[in-house]
């Protein structure tokens, strides 16, 4: 028993090795020079500590701007994607009428469909109804985006609740909207935070749709800012990359560490029927 166990940490260390290592490289490496970065074979420890590579990010680049839209756009589609995606997990788990089944099946085969698929026809509505370079531009292909999953998600959790909770609301003259907002939200705070840390990093590491519908600088996001300004013709500058990589990271660090427990128990807890 106790050799299986450090058999486990063994395993269970090298594993965390590999997940953290490129991460505190990363980390690390932030702080080196140019020619330190280039340098092979590459150092661990950083010889020369600069703080160049922020300097130009916070000072060289708009960063204000760009870490704004980033903000905005990844708090609308997580709050979008809350209050729609619950409300209709709720609907396909605990209201029976004509038709759910095949509409849940519907919601699960679109998480089938690739992304790239359906780029262009959002890309084409986005165009036609003159969204182009706007933060609904922006916001709403990435909310189409992740709205399955979270369907999905929210509904499994959902439909593990007492149905007798909801009859007994019922029984005491309380609405659908009274029993979402007092019963169901409040039980299902484990599923939305993990709704909330998947649909945030999604939106927030998201390249290509913000890319493609913002058309001038005032619209870009981080991860596009760094993307164009750090990747030049015939050179790349991998300070400044890590550097912003580092600064887009910290927000998603921490909403994971405030709603670290109720994501957790929301994966150890939703079901699959």
């Amino acid at each position: 028993m106790i050799t299986g166990r450090r058999v486990l940490y063994v395993v269970l260390s090298i594993g965390l090795i590999g997940f953290a290592g490129p991460f505190v490289w990363m980390v690390l490496s932030a702080f080196k020079p140019e020619s330190e970065l280039r340098r092979v074979p590459s150092t661990w420890l950083p010889e020369t500590v600069t703080l160049d590579n922020f300097r130009a990010i916070f000072v060289g680049l708009d960063f204000p701007t760009y870490f704004t839209n980033s903000v905005l756009v990844a708090a609308a589609v997580t709050l979008g994607n809350l209050a729609l995606c619950s409300m209709l997990g709720y609907v396909l788990a605990k209201i029976d009428f004509p038709g759910r089944r095949v509409l849940f099946l519907l919601v699960v085969g679109t998480l089938m469909v690739p992304a790239m698929v359906t780029f262009v026809p959002q890309f084409v509505l986005v165009s036609q109804f003159g969204l182009v370079n706007t933060y609904p531009g922006l916001i709403l292909p990435l909310l189409a985006l992740a709205g399955p999953l979270g369907v999905f998600l929210m509904r499994q959790y959902i439909s593990e609740l007492p149905d007798e909770l909801i009859d007994s609301a019922r029984i005491d003259g309380a609405g659908e909207l009274q029993i979402f907002l007092r019963i169901i939200l409040p039980l299902a705070k484990p599923a939305l935070a993990t709704l909330t840390i998947v649909t945030f990093l999604g939106a927030w590491n998201n390249f290509l749709i913000p890319l493609v519908m913002a058309q001038t600088e005032d619209m870009y996001t981080m991860p596009v800012a760094l993307a164009l300004y750090s990747v030049g013709q015939n050179s790349t500058r991998f300070g400044l990359l890590l550097a912003g990589a580092v600064v887009v990271v910290v927000p998603v660090l921490v909403i994971f560490v405030v709603l670290q427990r109720y994501f957790v128990q929301g994966i150890a807890t939703t079901g699959f029927r």
